[in-house]
């Protein structure tokens, strides 16, 4: 009885504190309505105690708001909900705002229906909130029945859940916040779902990225080898014309054979200088051919790394030991 008394004042003098200790409640019509169910709550629930705070909402508005700050007992097998109402500004025609007090040691339990991490509350009774149907008292009998059933600090016991599963025993709020508590399962499990499907796609996404790459970099390639290609036929095109405008002009002077087995029959050396130099270009040549398509049976991955490597070596000494008596007789020609 002295702590009502004692609210009772606390609550009268809070009200009717002038500049710069006054609420933000500027009706006299408003402050009774609030008295009056300030008062009822702390009948019903002396756990909770009268406070008076600065309000920051979240569009920056800073406002002075009287408060019941304390706890909830929801069960005996269960810890007390510690908790914070604010009396918005505009009450009773806006709903209340209800924080609970969450710490590092007592966190808020992950996805729970009508809490989030920081403490903030939400539930049907508040988003149907209208006066005169709607008070503080009901609001704090209403969360006790939540947290009965979703408790926001340690899971509901199996009897819990049997108990709110009977629909003998759910009143009309108790089943919208049912429903509410159910969607909201649903839908956290619905998402937690489209989480995994969406890491599984970005995860796809960055192989096909790596794929596309890979083509690109091959494709480059070929194109770079066309371009060589192109530019290699179009100087042995050059090539051919120059000799054929030659042998145009001095071909009389040669003997071409047209009926040979050997392609290069058709050309005839006049001394063994020259046979020697002829026969050496032309397996300089024969060399350069098969490095060639040595090259291309590699990138084809028709040969190995292995046999590449060994071909390659045999070659390269045989071209390097025509390459060097070609050098050398042109050195004794020229001196």
């Amino acid at each position: 009885m002295a702590q009502l008394c004692s609210i009772i004042q606390f609550v009268d003098a809070a009200l009717a504190c002038s500049f710069p200790f006054a609420l933000s409640y500027g009706d006299p019509d408003q402050k009774w309505v609030i008295r009056r169910h300030l008062l009822s709550l702390f009948q019903d629930f002396p756990t909770l105690l009268p406070s008076a705070d600065i309000f920051v909402h979240n569009d920056g508005a800073t406002v002075y708001l009287l408060n019941a700050k304390g706890h909830l007992l929801v069960s005996k097998t269960t810890p007390p909900v510690p908790l914070t109402i604010w009396v918005h500004q505009n009450y009773p025609s806006a709903p209340p705002i209800v924080f609970l007090s969450p710490t590092s040691d007592n966190p808020v339990l992950g996805y729970h229906p009508f809490v989030d991490s920081s403490g903030f509350t939400t539930l049907p009774y508040l988003e149907t909130w209208l006066y005169p149907r709607s008070n503080l008292s009901d609001l704090a009998h209403n969360l006790v029945l939540l947290f009965s059933h979703h408790h926001p600090f340690s899971f509901p016991s199996a009897s819990a859940m049997r108990r709110f599963t009977n629909p003998c025993l759910a009143s009309k709020e108790e089943a919208i916040d049912r429903l509410f508590g159910a969607l909201h399962c649903d839908v956290v499990s619905k998402r937690a779902q489209l989480d995994e499907d969406i890491q599984g796609l970005l995860r796809l996404q960055d192989r096909l990225q790596d794929r596309a790459k890979i083509t690109t970099t091959i494709l480059e390639g070929a194109e770079h080898e066309k371009t060589s290609l192109e530019r290699r036929l179009a100087e042995v095109t050059e090539e051919v014309d120059k000799l054929e405008d030659w042998l145009k002009v001095h071909g009389s002077n040669f003997d071409v054979s047209t009926e040979v087995d050997d392609d290069m029959g058709a050309f005839q050396a006049t001394d063994l200088e020259s046979a020697s130099r002829l026969n050496f270009m032309v397996k300089d040549k024969a060399i350069e051919d098969v490095l060639y398509a040595l090259d291309e049976a590699l990138m084809e991955e028709v040969v190995s790394s292995e046999q590449y490597i060994r071909q390659v070596r045999s070659l390269a000494k045989n071209q390097f030991y025509y390459r060097n008596r070609l050098i050398k007789l042109t050195e004794t020609k020229t001196s």
